[in-house]
């Protein structure tokens, strides 16, 4: 298996792999420097993330919610020997885990500090993380390309992502972070920060 980053900057890469009957969005952060990397969202084909996860030196998982769609592989990974981590207000919707993630926790992979941000609303325990130093964020179904993700399912709650996004990611990060979400292509803060009103307005 030969990967290519999908996005390369000083001393991170970052690979992305879409698995799943609904096009989950799975991300490997790479410290470029010394080798290691950590993967966000065990979300399904697991031989898939196997492999991916072999080759580049994967030493933990997060999961950024627990959702059905974004944890399908996490017991195979886990029997293989990956840690798992996630957020203690979804950690019962896993099948297992290993560690919580406190809100701004930060892990270690390499060079890099991931900083995890819990962002209630698509679930109560949603996270985003960012890599320290560098404009790029991972939102999960927290924050997308023209809006907030759904808050119709179990333990949703609209006004509680407004808050999240606007508080927690428009209010801290610059208008240049890259945003990876979840599902779908990528934005930046910049191209969204804008409409936040408009979303509160229409309610979704």
């Amino acid at each position: 298996m030969h990967l290519e980053p999908f996005i390369s900057e000083e001393g991170v890469e970052i690979y992305k792999t879409v698995v799943g009957p609904i096009d989950n969005n799975v991300y490997v952060i790479r410290c470029s420097d010394v080798g290691e990397s950590i993967l966000i969202d065990a979300a399904n084909e697991p031989q898939l993330l196997l492999g991916i996860a072999d080759e580049l030196k994967v030493n933990t998982i997060v999961e950024t919610h627990g959702h059905w769609d974004h944890i399908g592989a996490v017991e195979q990974l886990r029997n293989a020997g990956y840690s798992v981590g996630v957020s203690i207000d979804d950690a019962t919707m896993l099948p297992s885990y290993d560690y919580l993630i406190d809100d701004e926790a930060e892990l270690t992979v390499g060079n890099l500090t991931i900083k995890a941000i819990k962002t209630p609303g698509h679930t109560p325990g949603s996270t985003c993380f960012s890599i320290v130093g560098h404009n790029i964020l991972f939102s999960g179904d927290t924050l997308f390309p023209g809006g907030p993700g759904a808050t119709h399912f179990e333990g949703g709650d609209f006004a509680a992502i407004v808050n999240s996004i606007e508080t927690r990611l428009f209010s801290k990060f610059p208008s240049q972070t890259i945003v990876l979400p979840g599902h779908g292509v990528h934005t930046t803060i910049g191209m969204e920060s804008p409409k936040l009103s408009e979303w509160i307005d229409r309610g979704w």
